[in-house]
């Protein structure tokens, strides 16, 4: 007998929780039909008139490049009228989005960078798409920003979308973590990487090394001991770093290890953004028996203070991860538990 195939909305519908049915199910489906527009976009960049810089900095301070705000326009368009949003943030506009008085305020809300890795459109390397969803706080109020800012353990689904020689959808609605591959013939995204779970050992450390001398010492010794050149339990990993937040993750996700960005002395912050980068991420790691931290505790527990909020971001296996936090607690002079 051939087995059953099955999409987004078929394997939501029989293998996830009440929750994520119904207008959660109809949620999803909306952003995978984006993912669609973006993914045939992205594929054709090299033959229309669509790479390059568009002329204008985002709220970052970072050059929108004209995918950018192709992506970001997409995803708006798609999911303001539906319904099922309170309101939404894009890494690419200044503040929250609402949903415009026309349509009907829904339960969710939907926080995304619309494409990450977009410096490496030009030179044809993978990049992605990643998103988070929470439920609005208050029913009986359209969306306000008590709303978006809530913490990563609030999240009731995350996922990312990997542009690359195939174009896959991840997500997790609290029930493990699922992977699609978008079948161009069909048009669909088809469940190819049921039950995503990292593997152990991990194989990898992604990060880049360049940047050694602006991180603090208790990260370049966590760096040294990744490369085996601390004495005790050193790991027996290989070094990958593609510097496209989505396809490194995803390399670790498939054969585990662990990507690291660490603050820098001029970025005591950090550089990648807690709401709709690190959180969703994070949720994605916890589900598939892994760990984030900003390398003092969970990214999970941080409760933002506005929408663009930056953290450092240590992803990956929970060993890796939490040597990580022993050697910058070691640094602080901090008691280890």
């Amino acid at each position: 007998m051939t087995s059953p195939v099955f999409t987004i909305e078929r394997f939501l519908l029989h293998s996830q929780p009440d929750y994520a049915r119904g207008e959660f199910t109809n949620l999803l489906y909306d952003i995978a039909l984006a993912a669609k527009i973006i993914s045939v976009k992205t594929n054709r960049a090299g033959l229309v008139d669509i790479l390059g810089y568009a002329g204008a900095q985002n709220v970052q301070g970072e050059q929108q490049q004209k995918l950018d705000i192709f992506a970001d326009e997409v995803i708006f368009r798609v999911c303001d009228h539906t319904g099922r949003l309170c309101a939404m943030v894009s890494e690419e506009r200044d503040e929250m989005i609402p949903i415009p008085d026309e349509f009907e305020k829904g339960s969710y809300v939907l926080v995304h960078d619309p494409l990450d890795g977009s410096s490496n459109i030009d030179v044809n390397v993978g990049i992605g798409t990643i998103f988070g969803i929470f439920r609005c706080v208050d029913w009986n109020l359209r969306g306000r920003i008590e709303d978006v800012l809530q913490p990563g353990r609030h999240l009731v689904g995350a996922g990312y979308v990997l542009y690359g020689s195939s174009t896959m959808l991840v997500y997790s609605a609290g029930q493990g973590v699922h992977g699609f591959t978008l079948n161009p013939e069909l048009g669909e995204f088809l469940l190819s990487h049921p039950n995503m779970r990292l593997p152990e050992p991990p194989a990898y450390y992604s990060i880049n090394d360049a940047y050694y001398h602006r991180w603090s010492p208790g990260v370049q010794n966590y760096l040294r001991w990744l490369q085996g050149q601390v004495e005790g339990d050193n790991p027996n990993l290989s070094s990958r770093y593609i510097g496209s937040l989505v396809a490194d993750f995803h390399r670790n996700m498939i054969s585990g290890g662990v990507f690291c960005y660490p603050a820098e002395s001029l970025k005591p912050e950090g550089k990648l953004r807690l709401l709709y980068e690190a959180a969703p991420l994070a949720f994605l790691m916890e589900q598939a028996g892994g760990y984030a931290s900003d390398g003092r505790g969970p990214i999970l527990d941080i409760v933002p203070e506005n929408i663009h909020q930056r953290v450092p971001l240590f992803i990956g296996s929970r060993s890796l991860v939490e040597k990580a936090e022993h050697f910058i607690r070691t640094e602080d002079g901090e008691q280890l538990t």
